[in-house]
């Protein structure tokens, strides 16, 4: 699998996928022209930790590769520009420690806040709500799609737990989540068919900060079942 580090990036005079929707990327990356509406994130299977590698879906070209500890008594992830973690690009921590309405904090390379993210566990009852925030715009509200497949996933989880000689397997349901701020789409995550878990992260806003979609897609995938 290719890898494309954002230090080849910057000497090649092309942005970072990730952070070039900014003033300050585009001074440090060098003029804004790489910048994916797409990207593929694929977990990888690791002992006590989550691990995500996100591609260019046509190429297959490595853009970011996060982990995650399993258990931790406060979330947090790390993003960096590939596997040999090299070079850190942000990540997420949560505000409070084991809080289920925690608030994640999005960081970039510097430290800079870059925004943050929630769950709504009032209006997640019946269907999935998350809240994406970015500086002064107001929050993009996340929900998962379809209505019919968050109540199968719902009925699914209570055999799994009310019946307990039946083991059942993991929700075999594909999910979605759209992203929508006033009325227009922001954010698309997209689940995958196959034994691994995989998202087609589709940004919808081009405003939105490259960091911010990885990690709220990380989010949903490590955080949703919390």
């Amino acid at each position: 699998m290719a890898t494309r580090p954002f230090a080849t990036l910057r000497s090649a005079g092309v942005c970072s996928a990730l952070r070039c929707t900014s003033v300050r990327s585009a001074d440090a990356y060098g003029s804004c022209m790489w910048q994916p509406d797409d990207i593929l994130m694929t977990q990888k299977i690791a002992p006590l930790v989550n691990r995500y590698v996100f591609t260019l879906p046509e190429s297959g070209e490595v853009i970011a590769f996060a982990e995650q500890k399993r258990f931790a008594l406060q979330e947090q992830l790390t993003l960096w520009t590939d596997e040999s973690r090299s070079r850190e690009i942000g990540g997420f921590k949560a505000r409070e420690v084991i809080d289920l309405g925690a608030t994640y904090d999005v960081t970039g390379p510097g430290g800079d806040l870059v925004g943050s993210f929630r769950k709504d566990f009032k209006a997640s009852f019946l269907r999935s709500t998350w809240h994406l925030t970015q500086g002064e715009k107001g929050a993009a509200v996340g929900k998962e799609r379809r209505v019919g497949v968050a109540l199968a996933r719902r009925m699914w989880d209570v055999v799994d737990l009310v019946v307990p000689l039946v083991t059942l397997p993991p929700v075999p349901f594909v999910y979605h989540f759209d992203f929508v701020r006033d009325g227009r789409p922001v954010l698309a995550v997209e689940r995958k068919w196959g034994i691994r878990d995989r998202y087609v992260i589709r940004i919808q806003d081009p405003g939105l900060d490259r960091t911010l979609a990885l990690c709220m897609a990380v989010g949903l995938d490590a955080l949703q079942g919390r």
